[in-house]
């Protein structure tokens, strides 16, 4: 067996691994076998990388934008000549197959494209004479030392939600991946440098609740951006603010999608099978959990898909015939397991069972079958809970009301969709649904990157959606300047507030 990789921090431009520090494991998903071991940062260690990132902040924010975008723009370059390595490395750590890491990492490159554009994004806007011979104008400026705090299921395209538009806006950031799959950090990280970022602007700080925490508390953060589950961006949010600091923490999602009679039902399944077994179920913002909603011609909802998911081709993720990889850990896959036995004990038809399936050659792997449940109804765990894994479930409901109602009243808002040729129902369903994204034939609504991206209700606490025109409006504060230049002409002191009169 091949010794573990040690994987350091990346702090002021070199890497990083302190004498005696806790090491945690890094697995091949696909064998089951460690590969890996991350160095998990102390206290003392998230703050040498605030402390770096704090040091070369003054330099970064008095760059010009334009330089920040030709650094950017190089970066860019490397990672469209390297996606392949990049999504190689995802693949080995999460499992997901080649062709979707590739897309992952084309969807991060999306986020570096718009940040490219910081000089224009970055403008404020200017009135002239708002009053007599005085101007305002406005200024966005950079926070200072910014935070994410990323998941595993997405580990390039996540941090690259964040980073490239905290770095156009003049911010320098530390980032806080996951342990599970740590390297594609450091990936970025190496290249970033490469790309000719000064030392210190981008950090990497591997961990767990400790460095979390550290992150959260360090008085020299002064923004902080999470991606992952409802009870820890809660917490991350609830801490953030407590001590000051902005904060966007994105959370769970369980999305709906309604399939009305008139749809296009073989469209309609080929979407449902992307969305809800795409990276093994791990989509965050494609959950399968809760998928159509509504009325089916047919009277037999999971008829059409049952035999596409018996047929899942299911391999690790150097097969280029895979459809679909193994889970990301031991943990995980005992917890989707859990998941699918609690559907069975509550009384949901398990039309396709997942479990058990074994690979030659890859009996040590984290390897599950797609999973179709019918006859769901709200008050089961599989329904209310995100399940992050290859678990899809049907809820028959009579009529559009119902199917909307059920969405609505979910503690989830992240993303939904609806598959109809009924442009009167899209256009109402557009327009009423509480949720933050939304799909007309559409399974996975995820916005391009001048769009931004972020849930309504649990899915989502704080102000701000990311990338995007809100992602700098995160990331930066407004400044209103107003000026007077003196011309010789003196009209007394002024006691009263300024008027146009």
């Amino acid at each position: 067996m091949t010794k573990p990789v040690t994987i350091p921090h990346f702090i002021n431009g070199a890497t990083h691994a302190p004498k005696g520090a806790r090491l945690g494991q890094v697995f091949n998903p696909a064998t089951g076998q460690q590969t890996g071991e991350v160095v998990l940062a102390s206290t003392a260690t998230v703050g040498e990388a605030v402390a770096a990132a704090k040091a070369a902040f003054p330099g970064w924010a008095a760059t010009p934008p334009l330089r920040r975008a030709r650094v950017l723009n190089k970066f860019l370059r490397l990672l469209e000549d390297r996606t392949e390595e990049l999504a190689r490395c995802i693949s080995s750590e999460h499992g997901k197959v080649l062709s979707d890491a590739m897309g992952e990492v084309t969807r991060g490159i999306e986020v570096v494209e718009f940040a490219t554009a910081a000089p224009t994004l970055l403008k404020g806007e200017m009135s002239e004479n708002v009053g007599t011979r005085v101007d305002s104008y406005s200024l966005r400026q950079p926070l200072g030392v910014v935070a994410g705090i990323t998941p595993f299921n997405f580990p390039a395209m996540v941090p690259m939600w964040m980073f490239p538009v905290a770095l156009a806006a003049g911010n320098c950031f530390v980032l806080k991946p996951s342990e599970r799959d740590p390297s594609s950090a450091m990936l970025l990280a190496r290249w970033l440098t490469e790309a000719g970022l000064p030392p210190g602007v981008f950090n990497v700080v591997h961990g767990d609740k400790e460095a979390v925490d550290a992150l959260l508390l360090h008085p020299d953060i002064q923004a902080v951006s999470f991606v992952g589950s409802t009870p820890i961006a809660r917490y991350i949010y609830e801490t953030a603010t407590r001590t000051g600091k902005r904060c966007q923490a994105l959370g769970g999602a369980k999305n709906h999608m309604i399939i009305m009679p008139d749809a296009d039902m073989d469209q309609a399944v080929d979407a449902l099978m992307g969305a809800g077994y795409g990276s093994a179920g791990g989509r965050h913002r494609g959950d399968p959990g809760a998928g159509p909603g509504g009325g089916q011609s047919d009277g037999n909802p999971p008829g059409r898909p049952a035999p596409q998911v018996r047929a899942l081709k299911v391999g690790p993720g150097t097969d280029p015939a895979a459809e679909m990889g193994p889970l990301v850990t031991k943990q995980h896959f005992d917890k989707v397991t859990g998941y699918i036995n609690a559907g069975e004990a509550e009384g949901a038809k398990l039309v396709v069972d997942g479990r058990g399936l074994k690979l030659q050659g890859y009996e040590g792997g984290y390897f599950m079958g797609g999973s179709l449940f019918d006859h769901v109804t709200p008050d089961m765990k599989i329904y209310k809970e995100e399940i992050f894994g290859p678990v899809l479930s049907v809820v028959r409901a009579k009529s559009y009301d119902e199917a909307a109602g059920l969405i609505n009243a979910h503690e989830f808002g992240n993303g939904t969709a609806i598959f109809t040729r009924d442009g009167d129902a899209a256009r109402e369903f557009a327009a009423t649904i509480q949720v933050g994204m939304v799909g007309i034939n559409v399974p996975i609504p995820v916005p391009m990157a001048f769009h931004s991206f972020g849930g309504w209700k649990s899915s989502l606490f704080g102000d701000h959606h990311m990338h995007g025109m809100e992602g700098i409006r995160f990331y930066t504060r407004l400044k209103t300047i107003t000026s007077r230049w003196p011309t010789g002409i003196r009209s007394g002191a002024e006691f009263v507030m300024p008027t146009m009169k």
